[in-house]
């Protein structure tokens, strides 16, 4: 049976409007997650000398794999992952602490549940957080071990022409893309729904996997604003903060003030990136229920076009009885 989905842009407007409506309460929670935000923009132009050492060793460990460095996209991605990682590894206090709490008080002010502990929410999320870093792991382990069994397995088969790299060099930043893209969403799906459970971890995962199931280009829809603008503030960031401070145009303080500004405002998208996915999730909920009713209506009628059908049959087999005592 195939699954219902609200419209994303329906769920973009609702999430949208219970932003501006308690913004006063967002607020808020953007300044809790601050920290996280100056952390995050301000690691990754900071961190570059130990993000070439670690492209540096990405690069060996691909070459050790059997990937040839003239391959532009693995070193590209070499690049990009480790950047992310120095960045990750830099901001993880703040991830662990301000910016789990800044969703623990969305979730909990949009749940309406209002009564319950907020420590319970926090580790919860604390709970599946750590649980979706490892499985974020596992989904790039996954990738890359996908691309070396295709690498081997096409060279082997003396696919080792010119166009063949070509080929690969375009469609494996697509299959990576789709890969961690579905990763992270349900990664955000299985996060905003841990307060909800019993307890967090990986049965949230499992949870969230059955319900981005059918609908991953609803997911991929709602994720794609948000993330373009927190890429947005981070160009930004870029622009006005760190060119101004290594040009020196400026004196520190309108640069911090600025910079300080800035980050508020990745805080603020961070915000309405919970929003987005604690709205989608319920979203998915409401349409499960919705979908299971559809099945018991439907198995019901089927019941009763059946029994109808054996009355039937048993009504013209008397009728014949009928006819042979006659």
């Amino acid at each position: 049976m195939k699954k219902t989905m609200e419209d994303p842009s329906k769920i973009m407007r609702r999430s949208i409007h219970t932003f501006l409506q308690n913004y006063h309460r967002v607020t808020t929670a953007a300044a809790v997650a601050l920290p996280f935000s100056a952390g995050l923009l301000l690691s990754q132009p900071f961190f570059s000398s130990s993000a070439s050492t670690l492209h540096m060793r990405l690069n060996m460990l691909f070459r050790g794999a059997g990937f040839s460095s003239s391959h532009n996209f693995f070193n590209i991605l070499s690049l990009k992952l480790s950047q992310t990682l120095s960045s990750s590894l830099f901001t993880l206090p703040f991830s662990l602490t301000f910016l789990l709490l800044s969703k623990a008080y969305v979730i909990k002010l949009l749940s309406n549940n209002h009564s319950a502990d907020s420590s319970v929410f926090y580790f919860r999320l604390l709970k599946t957080y750590v649980c979706n870093f490892f499985f974020l792991l596992s989904a790039n382990a996954s990738a890359f071990a996908l691309f070396f069994l295709a690498y081997t397995t096409l060279e082997a088969f003396g696919f080792s022409s010119r166009n063949f790299y070509t080929f690969l060099s375009v469609s494996s930043p697509i299959i990576y893309s789709i890969i961690i893209a579905n990763a992270f969403v349900i990664s955000n799906l299985a996060l905003v729904s841990s307060p909800s459970s019993s307890s967090g971890g990986y049965t949230n995962i499992l949870k969230a996997c059955l319900l981005i199931h059918g609908r991953s280009s609803t997911a991929l829809a709602l994720a794609l604003p948000t993330n373009l603008g927190l890429a947005g503030v981070e160009a930004l960031f870029q622009y006005r903060v760190l060119r101004s401070y290594y040009n020196g145009d400026r004196d520190i303080t309108s640069i911090a003030l600025e910079g300080t500004f800035i980050a508020y405002l990745y805080a603020l998208f961070l915000v309405l990136d919970t929003i987005v996915n604690f709205l989608f999730y319920q979203s998915c909920i409401k349409n499960e229920e919705e979908d299971q009713k559809i099945g018991r209506e439907d198995e019901y009628s089927i019941k009763i076009q059946i029994s109808e059908t054996e009355n039937t049959k048993i009504h013209i087999k008397r009728s014949k009885n009928l006819q042979e005592i006659l």
